[in-house]
């Protein structure tokens, strides 16, 4: 682990230059590094989109992790997110999102394994969720993982660029699920036992949820991809539907408007959208612990223009743009258990932590 000086390079750089943090590189060498997940004891754990999981010590020492599932890398799939059981210390359990094929396509999958105490291999893998087939292609796959206080599971899923599989309910595309750790359906579910839908639906019509937290009220947010502008930030409602594709704030690629416009009656509307598109990644909701007054601030990272978005108010807005030479591509923003805030940058392959200067 090494310093770097901190660059003020921020558009809207006075509230975090007045905060007085430094930027740290805790380790670098990483390929198209996709999520953190710390372990109880300083480690944690860094996934590479091509299928390789790394455990990185407190001392800076790295280990490839053994027994990783299959993945199949293709496009934006690969092994994708990963989380670290809240009872971990009891159960040593991480849950690990990732694309998986199916027959001629591919889909999301949510597995769980047990890191075994060398920290070396992971242990009776088992599948608890793979997503309805019948997509291809190297789109969309989503994968942002949440476990809930009461150990309900959520996973967000793209509509894997099949759009108007975002609004049929008998498919998983574009969605966000909740099951049981063990991958069993809640009967509380807004769709369970329904004969049209499929029971671990907790909310349809999303393009490509990228990131997703619980606030400190426990209530559960997400960022999603639009198209051309519509980046959206969303207050998640058990059976809610977001729209897509029939309301959006953006464009296709092709300049074309999307659907019907940006409203519809039954359709949710974002609390927050960017346009143009930032490309939304990794989303933490921050506790104050170290910053009070970013406490139940929300950090998102963007992977088209190379920052970390702070947005906070009701109602919502972005009031700060976190830029500096390391903020590359961020794909990943987490709290740690000591309050920093760690990120990491796809562009120089490395995971960086904010700290109090």
């Amino acid at each position: 682990m090494f310093r770097v000086l901190l660059v003020f390079l921020l558009i809207f750089g006075a509230q975090f230059a007045a905060a007085q943090v430094r930027i740290e590189k805790v380790t670098d060498g990483l390929d198209e590094p996709w999520a953190i997940g710390f372990l109880p004891d300083g480690d944690f754990l860094v996934s590479e989109r091509e299928g390789v999981l790394k455990h990185v010590h407190r001392d800076g020492h790295v280990v490839q992790v053994s027994g990783v599932p299959k993945v199949h890398a293709e496009g934006q799939g690969g092994l994708l997110d990963v989380v670290v059981a809240r009872d971990f210390a009891q159960t040593r359990e991480i849950f690990l999102s990732y694309s998986i094929r199916q027959g001629r396509g591919s889909g999301t999958a949510l597995a769980v394994a047990r890191l075994d105490r060398s920290g070396k291999g992971l242990r009776n893998l088992r599948v608890l969720f793979e997503m309805s087939r019948g997509s291809s292609g190297g789109r969309h796959f989503g994968s942002r993982i949440v476990e809930a206080a009461d150990g309900m599971l959520f996973l967000t899923i793209g509509e894997r660029g099949d759009r108007p599989a975002a609004q049929d309910l008998g498919r998983h595309n574009g969605s966000i699920i909740r099951i049981h750790r063990d991958g069993s359906v809640p009967a509380d579910n807004p769709f369970a036992g329904r004969a049209d839908a499929l029971p671990e639906l907790w909310s349809y019509g999303h393009r490509n949820p990228q990131g997703m937290a619980l606030d400190l009220n426990g209530q559960l947010w997400a960022v999603e991809h639009g198209a051309r502008g519509g980046d959206e930030v969303n207050i998640i409602q058990k059976g809610a539907n977001y729209g897509w594709p029939v309301i959006a704030y953006g464009r296709h690629y092709s300049g074309f408007q999307i659907g019907e416009g940006t409203h519809k009656d039954g359709m949710a509307q974002p609390a927050y959208y960017w346009d143009p598109s930032i490309a939304p990644s990794g989303m933490m909701i921050y506790s104050g612990k170290l910053w009070p007054e970013w406490r139940g601030h929300m950090f998102v990272g963007s992977l088209k223009f190379d920052y970390i978005s702070r947005l906070a108010g009701a109602p919502l807005r972005e009031i700060e743009q976190i830029k500096t030479p390391q903020t590359g591509r961020v794909r990943d923003v987490r709290e740690a258990p000591d309050g920093s805030i760690w990120f990491l940058s796809v562009n120089d392959g490395a995971v960086y932590r904010i700290i109090p200067q």
